[in-house]
């Protein structure tokens, strides 16, 4: 993902803005990382430069 992607994504749980936390980057592309909302809380995991913006309960359905 792009870093800035961070200027169109927010929470699907609440529209608040995402704090970005980079595990592993690549030139500029972020390969590995968490978004964490600014309100709620809940973490979004970034794997293989996707962010995974699923609803938590979404999140365990689709890994099922």
């Amino acid at each position: 993902m792009k870093e800035s992607l961070m200027d169109v994504v927010c929470c699907p749980l609440d529209k608040a803005d995402l704090d970005l936390d980079v595990d592993e980057r690549d030139d500029d592309e972020i390969l590995a990382g968490t978004l964490t909302c600014t309100e709620c809380g809940e973490t979004y995991p970034i794997e293989d430069g996707i962010p995974n913006l699923l609803p938590p309960d979404m999140r365990d359905e689709a890994a099922a």
